[in-house]
């Protein structure tokens, strides 16, 4: 059994979605540390100026949990990037099928980032037709650090292969522990796809909904690479 391991994120890419339609399960990290300057709160979406960044500002101290960690209240972030995404996707074909979501989900006064996450990740994943089963880390219990935690947790979930990104694969994670527990190792080849975009030239790696509010219900086949 195929098994992905990835923190939780704000708006999550294409890989990410990748790597759990990929799967046979799918284990959400919602409680390793908050990581700043990175996607745990924060994704691009495409304007006509380009990629742009939205950011979640988010009350965070060196080692925090992801867990603990609260969206600044009081900031205008919501109506913002409502905005900007109502804005630079007006003209998508399928925005009139999200909207409703992002509305209502950026009408909510967030108290902390996981939430907000949790709850825009169970939506794309469903709406993008896939049927992976998530599972979130903070309800295994699972002890460990670094590579010794992922191998603990393919194991809670009688996986047998982990699927891991090649970068983290070649960057940081230990094989030889996977190898040691009879877990087989599969690298994420995938590059991003090419599909209909708004404002030009083509952009790859941004949040999903570019994809889902240009492509609805193809998006699943063009992220696989199966699209006709």
């Amino acid at each position: 059994m195929l098994v992905g391991i990835h923190q939780l994120h704000y708006l999550p890419w294409l890989r990410y979605f990748e790597k759990i339609a990929r799967c046979d399960v799918f284990i959400v990290l919602d409680d390793v540390q908050f990581t700043k300057n990175d996607w745990q709160n924060r994704n691009k979406v495409k304007t006509a100026s380009g990629a742009t960044l939205l950011t979640v500002p988010v009350l965070e101290h060196l080692g925090q949990n992801l867990g603990d960690v609260r969206i600044k209240r009081g900031a205008p972030w919501r109506r913002k990037h409502w905005r900007t995404i109502e804005q630079a996707y007006h003209k998508a074909p399928f925005l009139a099928d999200h909207a409703a979501f992002l509305r209502e989900t950026y009408g909510r006064d967030w108290g902390f980032l996981n939430d907000l996450n949790r709850h825009m990740l169970g939506y794309f994943v469903r709406v993008l037709g896939i049927d992976t089963p998530l599972v979130y880390a903070s309800g295994l219990e699972v002890p460990g650090k670094a590579t010794d935690r992922l191998v603990n947790l393919v194991r809670a979930v009688d996986g047998d292969c982990y699927y891991s990104g090649a970068y983290a694969a070649r960057a940081y994670l230990d094989t030889a522990l996977f190898e040691r527990a009879g877990i087989g190792l599969r690298l994420q080849e995938w590059a991003a796809p090419t599909y209909p975009q708004l404002h030009g030239d083509f952009v790859p790696d941004l949040a999903v909904v570019d994809l889902l509010l240009n492509c609805g219900p193809a998006s699943l086949g063009i992220l696989m690479g199966v699209a006709p």
